[in-house]
């Protein structure tokens, strides 16, 4: 008895292989990935020929995300996150269904420049203040009148946390979409642990990120956001 034919794959040909080798990296940037979106997906790009395999996504408040772990990859290759997560978590080797044309953001350029190193623990105090900022509005309201948690919540990933100034005197701001980011993805460590080292605010072009131990976190300019016609990761 012959199996199915799986779409856009001939019956006879091998299933491709997801070629990563740091599971367990990759499966804890999915699972919280999973946790704030169900339906994301997640773009694989190899970084260099034989290099680690970076690990692309969105997250609900409009920031991109990465990770780089160990193994070559499949190339680039775009499939949904929870599929993933669940090929890992059965040790399974295959690449889940392409979604491709589900990508449909552009990337930052892989040059780029530091700008300043803010401590590990000071993003954790502003991402900590604005969560009580957002419970204590959701319980009290704002200046005595009852707000909706959504607007509250938009107001404050807006916020410019951060205003990080560069040697020459340059000026970037760093909003909370980037910080609570950084913070929610897990990318400066356990919470409690120490972070000796800082997370770099860096630019690219027309984007601003935050670079940490563990993941960079990139925000691109409202006004350079559009919408272009898909084909097979056009956007870089």
């Amino acid at each position: 008895m012959t199996g199915t034919p799986v779409a856009g794959r001939p019956a006879s040909a091998a299933p491709v292989g997801h070629g990563l080798a740091g599971v367990a990296d990759a499966g804890a940037f999915l699972a919280r990935l999973v946790r704030f979106d169900p339906a994301a997906v997640v773009r694989l790009r190899p970084v260099g020929r034989s290099g680690p395999t970076a690990l692309w996504a969105r997250l609900p408040w409009g920031v991109l995300v990465c990770r780089t772990v160990a193994g070559p990859g499949p190339g680039d290759a775009t499939v949904a996150a929870a599929d993933l997560l669940a090929e890992l978590g059965r040790e399974g080797t295959d690449l889940p269904v392409r979604r491709d044309a589900q990508w449909r953001w552009p990337l930052p350029s892989a040059a780029g420049r530091v700008v300043e190193t803010i401590p590990a623990g000071e993003l954790r105090r502003l991402a900590d203040a604005a969560a009580g900022t957002l419970r204590a509005a959701a319980t009290h309201g704002v200046a005595g009148r009852a707000v909706g948690q959504r607007a509250v919540r938009d107001a404050l990933l807006d916020h410019v946390a951060v205003v990080a100034t560069g040697a020459t005197g340059e000026r970037v701001e760093v909003s909370q979409r980037l910080v609570q980011g950084v913070v929610r993805m897990g990318f400066l460590g356990p919470a409690g642990a120490t972070v000796a080292e800082g997370v770099q605010v860096r630019l690219a072009n027309r984007w601003t990120g935050l670079v940490a131990p563990y993941g960079v976190v990139w925000s691109q300019k409202v006004a350079d956001l559009a919408i272009k016609p898909q084909g097979d990761h056009p956007n870089g």
